[in-house]
């Protein structure tokens, strides 16, 4: 449980590298790697890293440890980003005043649209644990990006902060490509429920549910538009629409039973088992 599935990894018309300058947490660099392979990226360079690739960084990474192993080593910022062609500074120090024209930042699905479609090496940059990246770090990038953390705690966790960021890139890849990239098979659908014929289905098999409940016919028209307008706002898929259908049938056919009605013997596509069938 956990493995990595043998699929090639996503791959852009950009190339994205995570550039963390001066990581003094083992356990934080670790993590960081896992969160970029569980969203598709493999790319990334330490700058004056304060801390080894232990033990504790090693179990953190999981099945990520290759990217460890591949880690490029910089003495300064200008050498790891120096081919870069777009160089990103991320900050969670948001200051008011003159202070926000040098400060100005892109929320991470700002910075996901204006990557899409985009070519190049974008170096996405972020700075030591407590600290960030500094005064000069940040004036040597491109441009600015800051999580939408809530200000009475704005400072997030490194790791936390690199999968966020990779999080939106690999939403955008989903949203364009699942199903047609072999790097992202559509496991789980984008679309819950696309087939008119099993909408048609279920609806009838609603109609028939209602139709042999008791009461007056106010009370079973009631009944089935609730039902309806319950599986449309719950977004329901496919199957699961087809296994409740299949449900609603054996309930309408259990109350045809109960009634007397013997048109369960004739028209139910799922029958309960007679007294005869069980002998």
């Amino acid at each position: 449980m956990g493995q990595r599935s043998d699929l090639p990894l996503p791959t852009d018309p950009y190339r994205l590298t995570v550039v963390l300058v001066g990581t003094s947490h083992p356990g934080n660099l670790g993590a960081v790697c896992r969160g970029m392979l569980n969203h598709g990226f493999d790319r990334l360079r330490l700058v004056n890293p304060q801390c080894d690739i232990d033990d504790e960084a090693r179990s953190r990474a999981k099945h990520a440890g290759r990217i460890l192993d591949d880690a490029e080593v910089h003495a300064t910022l200008e050498e790891a980003v120096s081919d870069a062609t777009l160089v990103v500074g991320t900050s969670g120090k948001r200051e008011l005043g003159r202070k926000t024209v040098f400060r100005h930042f892109l929320y991470p699905w700002d910075f996901a649209q204006r990557l899409e479609g985009g070519e190049g090496h974008v170096a996405l940059v972020f700075g030591e644990e407590g600290k960030g990246l500094s005064h000069e770090d940040l004036d040597r990038c491109d441009m600015l990006a800051t999580l939408p953390t809530w200000e009475g705690y704005p400072i997030a966790n490194l790791s936390h902060a690199v999968t966020i960021f990779l999080y939106e890139l690999h939403r955008t890849r989903v949203l364009d490509r699942q199903g047609r990239d072999p790097a992202l098979p559509n496991v789980v659908p984008l679309q819950t429920r696309n087939n008119p014929n099993i909408r048609r289905a279920f609806n009838e098999s609603l109609e028939q549910f209602a139709d042999v409940l008791p009461g007056l016919e106010e009370r079973k028209q009631s009944v089935r538009q609730v039902l309806t307008r319950m599986a449309a706002k719950g977004g329901a898929s496919d199957d699961e629409m087809t296994r409740l259908l299949g449900a609603y049938l054996d309930a309408t056919t259990a109350l045809q039973r109960v009634s007397g009605d013997e048109s369960w013997l004739k028209q139910r596509r799922r029958r309960l088992p007679s007294p005869e069938d069980e002998n």
